[in-house]
């Protein structure tokens, strides 16, 4: 696994400074199962929430099932796959083991088979490759998970796996480069895979390995952002028609609420065992809980993030049919307003053509000034 900082010309910076020293270990505190400081006793992803008697149990139960259906390393996970897909589907949405999540997802991601067809590619990435975006990556790294104790740590191991996946991703993808919630995606990658497994699931994610590519999250202008928005403002003017009134009265868009959540795929502002129960449906489904959240809004604050109450409910609420067709018509709406912006440029590209004409006086072809009209 690279480790370190690996600065533009290629090779680990020199420490001149404390730039690239780790930080001092923070102080040990409480954590919760998944290794967030506790901010409550009662946190509901905390250690010491009571739990029933024969959870433990039941668990280890559901582990078994899980690792007779993957297999050896996943070996097994292709042909169960293909033979029982309904089961599979099933046992994903009730939620992957906590201990076999981080193997599930890159099997369902088919990043592992990403992996395998690029030996050396991600060191290659990391060790000998250039970024522009570098100092922003460094810059971004202790905004991401900041109550993690993997990521706590100033320049610890953490922040620099992140680091390294991130400014890997920025080189392998040049398109996209990085983008801040990006960090949300590869620290939510890093608790459960190593960097090359991380950096190769992010890759199969974005540029689509099995499902369509996500990379429209994070290319100019966010044009999947701005496609999810469109929408969930219609599923709430459907669903939640008070609520869709109440907005609109209140001039609130979802742009002003809900951008991050799809920016950082609900792995930020969401109770954690609730952002990874959706990625457990994400990566297998390739689609957002739309569904979710409109329950969620319904029925907030009762159980609204419990994920055992959340998850079967929202799964009743049917909108994946119209999904698509609001899909189809945010696409239709978005080239008509590209169509009419072409057409306002051309306009106005023709305009100035014939300023520059008409106005012989004009030095160097730079039109007079125009402001004191």
């Amino acid at each position: 696994m690279v480790r370190g900082f690996v600065t533009a010309n290629g090779m680990e910076k020199k420490r001149t400074s404390d730039e690239f020293e780790p930080g001092p270990i923070p102080p040990s505190q409480p954590v919760d199962r998944f290794g967030f400081i506790k901010q409550e006793q009662n946190s509901p992803d905390g250690i010491t929430k009571s739990r029933p008697a024969n959870e433990h149990e039941r668990e280890e139960r559901r582990i078994r099932k899980w690792r007779k259906m993957i297999g050896v390393g996943g070996s097994d996970w292709k042909h169960y796959v293909r033979r029982k897909p309904h089961v599979v589907k099933r046992r994903i949405r009730k939620g992957i083991p906590d201990c076999l999540r981080g193997l599930v997802w890159q099997l369902i991601s088919g990043s592992r088979d990403l992996l395998l067809m690029n030996p050396g590619v991600y060191e290659q990435l990391v060790i000998y490759e250039t970024s522009a975006s570098e100092l922003d990556i460094i810059r971004d790294i202790s905004r991401t998970f900041p109550s993690h104790v993997f990521f706590q740590q100033r320049h610890g191991p953490g922040q620099r796996s992140l680091y390294n996946v991130l400014k890997a991703y920025s080189v392998y993808d040049r398109d996209v480069g990085y983008v801040q919630g990006m960090g949300f995606l590869a620290g939510l990658l890093l608790l459960y895979m190593s960097e090359e497994d991380a950096f190769w699931l992010l890759v199969a994610l974005l540029k689509g390995a099995v499902h369509a590519p996500m990379e429209g999250l994070y290319l100019a202008g966010l044009p999947l952002v701005q496609q999810y928005l469109f929408q969930f403002e219609q599923l709430v003017k459907e669903h939640l028609p008070k609520l869709g009134q109440h907005f609109s009265e209140e001039m609130i868009s979802p742009s002003m609420y809900a951008s991050q959540w799809f920016i950082t795929v609900f792995s930020y502002s969401f109770p954690f065992s609730l952002a990874l129960r959706i990625w457990d449906v994400f990566l297998y489904e390739i689609k957002l809980p739309f569904e979710k959240l409109i329950h969620a809004l319904r029925n907030f604050p009762e159980d609204a993030m419990n994920p055992d109450t959340l998850l079967p409910l929202a799964f009743s609420i049917k909108v994946s049919k119209r999904l698509e067709e609001l899909k189809q018509e945010y696409e239709k709406r978005n080239v008509a307003s590209l169509q009419q912006t072409g057409s306002a440029n051309r306009q106005q590209l023709a305009i100035k053509d014939k300023e520059f004409s008409i106005r012989p006086e004009t030095s160097n072809c730079v039109p007079k000034d125009d402001s004191s009209r």
